[in-house]
């Protein structure tokens, strides 16, 4: 599990805890991750290890799932999602800011379902990817158009790869998340769930846990003939698209 020590990546964590699974965690801000696993080692004693750095660095990712083997002798599911928003103007989007947000959003969940398909296929046993996706991946946002690129790209990333990963009965679905209230959105913008709330026809932003529980199901049996899949959770906002006025 990478991008996990808040958020949407905390939520799924906590839930996999309380199902009873083993995790380890990944985050890029080793304060923030180490506060966490202390939290959660507290509850979950022996299961929860963990790895800090950036997750687009193959060395990151070859000891996340090296850590997972030592700690648990095998790995059965990946999440990939650890990702970045870099909002810029098209015409003075920098190419440190393209490759940042190329190297974090795709490289890194590209690597580390490869490197967890290989895990999986030499155990034989099957498992799932899951790669969080976006609804700016799927309808077209201002400021946004290099991470809308990579959100795209995963989804089409979970239908490539089928092909690839069923024969080993491994399945790969994408999650597209739309507003979600968390610290980090709230940071950003004071009144986000408010102006948010207002377009949504639901009538309400998504909470982690939203996104959390549709992680858990498509990574059980009961959604092992989902696949290739991107599951969008947004309350019905890419069905009309509005944008908040602000």
């Amino acid at each position: 599990m990478t991008g996990a020590a808040e958020g949407i990546g905390l939520s799924i964590t906590k839930h996999l805890l309380e199902q009873g699974a083993r995790v380890v965690i990944n985050d890029i801000n080793a304060d923030a991750l180490n506060e966490v696993v202390g939290v959660l080692d507290n509850k979950y004693p022996g299961n929860v290890g963990f790895t800090a750095g950036d997750a687009s660095k193959l060395e990151v990712i070859d000891e996340l799932i090296a850590t997972a083997m030592h700690s648990f002798g095998t790995v059965d599911f990946a999440v990939a999602n650890a990702g970045i928003t870099l909002f810029g103007n098209f015409y003075e989007f920098s190419p440190e800011n393209f490759d940042r947000v190329m190297h974090v959003n795709l490289k890194g969940a590209f690597f580390l379902t490869q490197r967890i398909a290989k895990a999986l296929r030499k155990e034989n046993k099957g498992g799932s990817v899951i790669l969080m996706s976006s609804n700016v991946g799927i309808l077209s946002y201002p400021n946004l158009t290099a991470y809308s690129m990579t959100k795209a790209a995963l989804s089409m990333m979970a239908r490539s790869l089928v092909l690839e990963l069923a024969p080993y009965n491994i399945t790969i679905n994408a999650i597209a998340p739309g507003a979600t209230v968390t610290k980090r959105t709230r940071t950003q913008e004071p009144d986000y769930e408010q102006a948010w709330a207002s377009i949504i026809p639901r009538g309400k932003t998504a909470v982690p846990e939203d996104i959390a529980k549709s992680c858990l199901f498509l990574l059980s049996k009961d959604a092992e003939h989902i696949n290739g899949e991107t599951l969008v959770i947004d309350g019905g906002w890419s069905v009309i698209g509005q944008y908040p006025k602000n």
